[in-house]
């Protein structure tokens, strides 16, 4: 009996010891989450987005991207770190591209090049004839190590968002983990960057953001709305901003909306001045709870993978006017399609953009 209960004791000290004291990547910081209002008022539950038609994308997955080029052709990056061109409708299908990376967003400049955010590679320029020159990987001798989304101003300033200077997708396993760990950190890293093509220099716009995602440019070019996907909110920022810290405040930068339903993800202009916003996940009580607990964050991290508060899979995304009033809001409770990162929208359709899903997902407008 002796030997058992010592072996009991013993193991119980081990298990124990790794709990409380077993490396994990993370530094947690603690925050108060704020009360989820749940899905009501715009956001209420609704099966809008149930139902959707597929494209085949093949072997490929991930439409994490979409865009409809001037050639009338659809752009759309892929996990395999491909770019696929086809048809509005699917058909002609072709590889237009591999970065070596994984493209996360891209846009077109003047020019017809693709600028894009490589998470694995930085700020890239694809020419038409598909030559790929490595823009910038760094702003002021800081390494770029999460580029995530992009977009292309008229002055032909790029802007780009660096999601997290503490976890790069190319060290810990793919966009989805390193965003995770970045997220249950909340160390707040993520920052804004502006690229001048002319001067081939780069700046930071504005930082302090915890998973700064989704970019978009407002309709005069005066600003940029931002995603803070670790804190459910969005942000509007001036372009002339340098080096802002939004945690500081001030009258360059404020809050659209704050206290969303979800994890906002990619933002894309649509048409007639909206903007359109997708949530990756909903939000999580267990890990809202334990945003003023960082030391149970570290915990958690010692458990198997499949013990994470990870959300659950629920389709959602939503347009918004710049001024932000809600106009539209397409919700599937199934989460039948995953990761509704974002949409884009043409004439007469709706593509719904997504980090892991077999085919391409569409509505007709």
């Amino acid at each position: 009996m002796k030997k058992i209960f010592f072996s009991i004791a013993s193991l119980l000290v081990i298990l124990a010891g790794y709990f409380l004291f077993w490396p994990v990547p993370i530094e947690p910081v603690a925050w108060n989450a704020p009360a989820a209002a749940g899905y009501t008022g715009p956001h209420a539950v609704n099966t809008g987005l149930s139902h959707l038609n597929l494209i085949d994308l093949g072997a490929e997955e991930g439409p994490e991207h979409i865009v409809l080029g001037k050639d009338g052709k659809l752009y759309v990056s892929v996990a395999s770190g491909n770019i696929l061109r086809m048809n509005p409708d699917g058909s002609g299908r072709e590889v237009f591209i591999r970065t070596g990376g994984r493209v996360l967003g891209f846009d077109f400049d003047a020019a017809g090049n693709l600028i894009a955010a490589d998470a694995i590679r930085g700020l890239l320029s694809v020419s038409p004839q598909r030559q790929i020159t490595l823009l910038t990987r760094s702003v002021n001798g800081s390494p770029i190590r999460y580029a995530d989304a992009v977009v292309v101003a008229r002055s032909g300033v790029i802007y780009l968002s660096d999601a997290s200077r503490r976890f790069s997708p190319g060290e810990w396993g793919g966009p989805f983990e390193a965003s995770l760990l970045d997220i249950m950190e909340m160390s707040s890293t993520g920052r804004v960057l502006a690229y001048d093509p002319a001067q081939k220099s780069t700046h930071v716009v504005a930082k302090g953001f915890c998973f700064a995602n989704g970019l978009a440019l407002s309709q005069d070019e005066q600003h940029l709305f931002v995603n803070e996907t670790g804190k459910y909110r969005v942000w509007k920022i001036s372009v002339n901003a340098k080096e802002l810290d939004i945690a500081a405040g001030g009258d360059q930068a404020k809050i659209v909306f704050d206290n969303l339903p979800g994890f906002p993800d990619n933002l894309m202009r649509g048409q007639n001045g909206k903007i359109w916003l997708g949530f990756a996940k909903p939000r999580n009580p267990d890990l809202d709870q334990m945003g003023s607990k960082p030391f149970l964050r570290k915990i958690i991290l010692r458990l198997p993978r499949s013990l994470w508060p990870v959300p659950k899979a629920y389709g959602h995304v939503f347009a918004f006017t710049e001024d932000g009033r809600v106009v539209a809001d397409l919700q599937d409770p199934d989460g039948a399609y995953p990761e509704t990162t974002g949409v884009t929208e043409t004439a007469d359709r709706l593509y719904i953009q997504s980090l892991h899903a077999k085919g391409l997902g569409w509505l007709p407008k």
